[in-house]
């Protein structure tokens, strides 16, 4: 009985967070693509992970989200703009998440090397250009087997070639490309690029190096 009214109740709270993530992007407000978002929740629904660390907050919908699907994890979570931070933390409480949160105020950069590994699933969706900074960081904080699943990759389509890159685009495209060829070429890490959303890049941490193979 307990267990269906649990289950009920997390149904709702998914449902409201649906309409909140429609508000969100009908203001502009950043939000993880439709697909994006439900790729990651069935991915977590199948993992179960205990220990989730994700890099740009925003108003933490996706974060209570994550929760919902895992009720046993914990989340850590960092965002530099402080309303966002704010907002979210106000989230976190209203949806009673706020005791399985640990909501970093700062730059990702300046806070990563202060985590202690190890992280079952770390979900990237901060500043793109960063992203190829922030890869040594993550790989030690990965537990091995762990997932390191980094959004808007492809960037729409300017990425991979599939729209022209606007002039003033292309040095974040050129830094998004190398940190999808530090991943392809990591002997750590199996990498999948995935076209859902505005693209993924899937990484799954190896227990050993391939070169020990």
């Amino acid at each position: 009985m307990q267990q269906s009214e649990n289950k009920n109740k997390r149904e709702k709270q998914m449902q409201k967070i649906c309409k909140m993530r429609i508000l969100a992007t009908q203001g502009r407000n950043p939000s993880t693509h439709d697909d994006t978002f439900h790729f990651i929740l069935e991915l977590l629904q199948k993992n179960q992970p205990k220990r989730i660390l994700e890099l740009g907050t925003a108003y933490g919908l996706t974060a209570i989200a994550m929760l919902l699907t895992c009720p046993e994890a914990t989340l850590t979570t960092i965002e530099l703009d402080e309303q966002r931070y704010i907002a979210a933390k106000e989230n976190f409480k209203n949806f009673a998440v706020e005791k399985r949160v640990c909501s970093i105020y700062g730059d990702v950069i300046d806070v990563l090397p202060h985590l202690r590994p190890y992280f079952d699933f770390i979900f990237l969706d901060s500043a793109k250009s960063q992203y190829i900074h922030y890869l040594p960081y993550l790989k030690y904080l990965l537990k091995p087997k762990g997932i390191l699943l980094a959004d808007d990759i492809l960037l729409f389509g300017w990425v991979n070639g599939r729209v022209e890159v606007p002039q003033k685009r292309r040095s974040l495209v050129t830094k998004i490309q190398s940190y999808l060829t530090a991943l392809q070429l990591d002997n750590e890490l199996d990498t999948q690029i995935l076209e859902i959303g505005e693209g993924i890049a899937l990484s799954i941490k190896n227990n050993i190096k391939k070169d020990d193979i």
